[in-house]
């Protein structure tokens, strides 16, 4: 299956989970030869847009993601990688599980739900 790196001018965001738990642990990008490794060598793979070249997850810290199943969206623009945690199970660099630790507020909406929960 062809993967289109056309709209974000040869990117694509790649979304991993926890193959176990479902849990949503980091977004990073990829272009054709980070997807391409990632497929061949069953770990996750990312482009850096910082430093314009590939980067294995977990090659320094030893937080290794192993692919247990890859997935497009129906868009083709966008892929899903559900992995095993391999090391200390730290995925984000400020050492927590997930990258996704700061709850932004969602106002009005956020508070009536509070709220409806307490009742």
């Amino acid at each position: 299956m062809e993967i289109d790196f056309d709209k974000m001018q040869g990117l694509v965001p790649a979304v991993i989970q926890d193959a176990s738990t479902a849990e949503l642990l980091m977004v990073g990008f990829m272009n054709r030869k980070a997807l391409e490794t990632t497929l061949r060598t069953g770990f996750v793979t990312f482009h850096s847009r910082t430093r314009q070249k590939l980067w294995t997850k977990g090659e320094t810290s030893g937080n290794r993601l192993e692919v247990v199943a890859a997935w497009t969206d129906c868009d083709r623009d966008t892929v899903l990688l559900r992995v095993r945690i391999l090391g200390e199970g730290k995925v984000c660099h400020t050492g927590s599980r997930s990258c996704f630790t700061q709850k932004l507020p969602l106002g009005a909406a956020e508070m009536a739900a509070e709220e409806e929960m307490q009742r």
